[in-house]
This record gives structure tokens, sequence and C-alpha cells, in this order.
């Protein structure tokens, strides 16, 4: 086994490099607008920073979630953010009450179905994506706590910075 070895770590050193920096290009969609039901399409937003997220008005960490995304929508939006929320309720009426209560000050798309939530592999609720001004993944984050805030903005102040 041991002549193996050097071969085994020569071709690890070789990988690892290119799958760790590899990104993923997001995957585009078209989906209606809560609560006019226009329509949004993420292609339309390359050179700016997309926030996407996956939200569903039964998960509670996304209500918490809201405030902060009115926010950096507020703070970073002329130097290149648009934030995205992607409702995954099969029921329109619950996700049209719920932006009628909250009042966000940022894109509510509906994804009924769930093929775009599907082609983005949603595990878990919510689940965030950050995509660069290229239209590249470049981050994901999983549920939301008060203690992600500093973290996930440090993220896109970066992006927005390159």
């Amino acid at each position: 086994m041991r002549p193996y070895f050097p071969f085994l770590l020569a071709v690890v050193l070789l990988v690892l490099p290119l799958s760790v920096s590899a990104q993923q290009v997001a995957p585009d969609f078209t989906l209606p607008t809560l609560p006019d039901n226009g329509e949004i399409n993420l292609s339309a937003f390359k050179g700016r920073v997309v926030y996407l997220d996956f939200w569903a008005t039964w998960c509670p960490p996304c209500r918490k979630s809201f405030p902060w995304m009115d926010e950096m929508q507020a703070q970073y939006g002329d130097d290149g953010l648009t934030i995205v929320a992607i409702s995954i309720d099969r029921n329109r009426q619950l996700a049209e009450r719920f932006t009628q209560q909250m009042k966000p000050g940022f894109i509510i798309a509906h994804d009924a179905k769930g093929s775009v939530a599907k082609s983005y592999k949603v595990s878990a609720m919510p689940t965030s994506y950050l995509i660069d001004r290229e239209g590249n993944i470049v981050s994901t984050h999983l549920g939301f706590r008060k203690s992600d805030e500093a973290k996930l903005e440090r993220r896109i102040e970066d992006l927005l910075d390159q």
C-alpha cells in the first residue's frame, strides 16, 4: 500500500483546490411575484449581488429573517444588493397575507410547485444563497438566528466590494 501513498497524495492536492474554489452557477428561474402577480427572472440581476432566500409562512426562523433582510436591502440596495425571497408555500394566499403584514422592502416571489427550490436543492427552512455579480453561488446558509446576522452581512459587504 505504501507505493500508492505519494500518488494518492498528489491526486488529492491537485483535485482539492479545484473543488474548494469551484463555484456553481446559480440556476436561473422565472417566478410570479407577490402581491402584484408580475414576474421575476434571476438573470435580470446579473451585475448585482443577490441574496436569495427560500422561506415559508410556517417557519418561525423565516419570520425572524424578514426584518434583517429589510435592513440589508435598505442599507446596501444602492450599492448593488438585491434581496429576493421565494415563498415555497403551496397556498399563495398564505404568502400574500404574510407579506401584507410584514410589508417587506425587497422582492417576494412564489414557488408553489417547489421546482425552483428543488433546483437549488433546498433542504431546510430558511435556506439562503449569496450570488455574486457574475451569477455564481458563493455561499449557502441554512436556518436563521440573530447570531448569524453579522457574519451574513460581512459576506454581503465582501461581495459588494469586489
